[in-house]
């Protein structure tokens, strides 16, 4: 079995974005939204170390952060942290939909 590394990477990257909202401005839904979608991804992750064509849960997740975030950043113009979490999401969507694309393993 091998571990979805990237997966992983990326909850990370989202739990640790909100954590450091909350650090910096006090923002509760930050790390609310931080840790509830970086939950979602790291589970997703673990699922598709477990089937890689169970991306579903990691799909969701990518998919709303990249809207979300996406309209963040249209809307502020500020890179950080909105900038760097849609495109983080958008690359997720990307290589999740590659996945979605490749042919079975005959095992």
């Amino acid at each position: 079995m091998a571990w979805d590394w990237i997966g992983f990477g990326y909850a990370a990257l989202v739990a640790s974005g909100g954590i450091t909202g909350y650090i910096k401005a006090g923002s509760v839904p930050s790390l609310a939204a931080g840790l509830l979608f970086g939950s979602l991804a790291g589970l997703g992750a673990y699922q598709l170390s477990q089937d890689p064509k169970n991306v579903w849960l990691s799909l969701v997740a990518s998919g709303t952060l990249t809207a979300v975030m996406g309209m963040r950043f249209l809307n502020s113009g500020k890179f950080i942290p909105a900038g760097l979490i849609a495109g983080a999401s958008l690359l997720m969507v990307g290589r999740l939909g590659l996945k979605m694309m490749e042919k079975p393993n005959d095992e």
